[in-house]
């Protein structure tokens, strides 16, 4: 038997889409805004998609609070900031094949050179060039959760030879600590972990240059994983190539010298946004949601792991 839970919920569009739940009683609240009274009842939170590290103090002031609920996969503005006995869950499975789809979009670009092509175009030249392809390539996909197994499907469909990293061994998966044997094997490193004090500043001036020339390195994970200083000489020095869907800092200034920095593919941290994405965000809240008001536990716990 569910139990009832109120929830705070943010926007109409999610209020809406949760509604079907039996149980929930829904209290509406704005971004940005103080939550609405009476906040002394909510037990559940929902942050709004890609919520500001503001949201986790007024969060610290609910008193009945025993879950957030998110509705993307990366959780570093939560994690170890919650008091015991609040339980995180992310939205793991929501936005999976769409970032997979813009990593097999942006390697597919970069192999295939896709900007050289672009300022060929802008120049009205006709200049047919023989590229690389994405099949064969050798891919290092350094997050091995739901997001990094759903990529390595998509590349391994596509001929690629992928290597799994995570924050342990485990059959398939290679540890972190073997990065430096194998980041000079690939010809491109996908990013899909969380942003957390161990991988804070992992792709450094040392981690780069342990890419082989001519190696395309894929963010889509979180801007400060990536010295960007570091990883601004290597572009400039035309020995890498990078995809970028998240940068530090975030939004990327009108003049950061990594907008025309050569060899680099940028996005505004768009990887999971299609059409459609906030009706699959909710729907795995709600699976979650509804497990944790039938006092079990949910599917999507975070643990911090990658």
């Amino acid at each position: 038997m569910v139990v009832d839970l109120t929830v705070l919920v943010p926007e109409e569009h999610g209020e809406r889409l949760l509604s079907a739940v039996p149980g929930l009683r829904l209290l509406r609240y704005e971004p940005g805004e103080p939550f609405p009274p009476p906040t002394h009842h909510a037990e559940v939170l929902v942050p709004p998609f890609l919520a500001r590290s503001e949201l986790v103090e007024q969060a610290l002031l609910l008193p009945r609070l025993r879950m957030v609920q998110l509705l993307t996969v990366g959780a570093d503005a939560w994690i170890g900031r919650l008091p015991d006995g609040v339980t995180l869950s992310s939205c793991r499975g929501a936005h999976s094949v769409p970032t997979a789809e813009w990593v097999q979009l942006m390697l597919i670009a970069q192999f295939r050179g896709l900007l050289g092509f672009l300022a060929d175009g802008r120049q009205r030249r006709w200049q047919p060039q023989v590229t690389k392809g994405l099949f064969g390539r050798r891919v290092l996909i350094i997050g091995a959760g739901d997001v990094g197994r759903t990529i390595a499907a998509r590349l391994t469909a596509s001929d690629c030879l992928v290597t799994l990293v995570g924050r342990r061994g485990s059959d398939g998966v290679y540890p972190v600590s073997a990065l430096p044997e194998l980041l000079g094997e690939h010809d491109a490193v996908v990013l899909v972990v969380p942003l957390t004090e161990q991988t804070r500043g992992l792709v450094d001036a040392k981690f780069l240059a342990a890419m082989p020339d001519g190696a395309v390195l894929v963010n889509a994970a979180r801007g400060p994983i990536v010295d960007t200083a570091a990883l601004l000489a290597e572009l400039q020095a035309g020995r890498l190539s990078a995809a970028l869907d998240v940068t530090d800092p975030e939004p990327l200034p009108p003049q950061h010298p990594l907008w025309t920095a050569p060899n680099v593919l940028i996005t505004p941290h768009v990887a999971g946004s299609v059409q459609g994405f906030y009706e699959r965000a909710y729907r795995v809240a709600a699976e979650q949601i509804t497990a944790f008001a039938a006092g079990k536990e949910p599917s999507n716990v975070v643990r911090g792991a990658y």
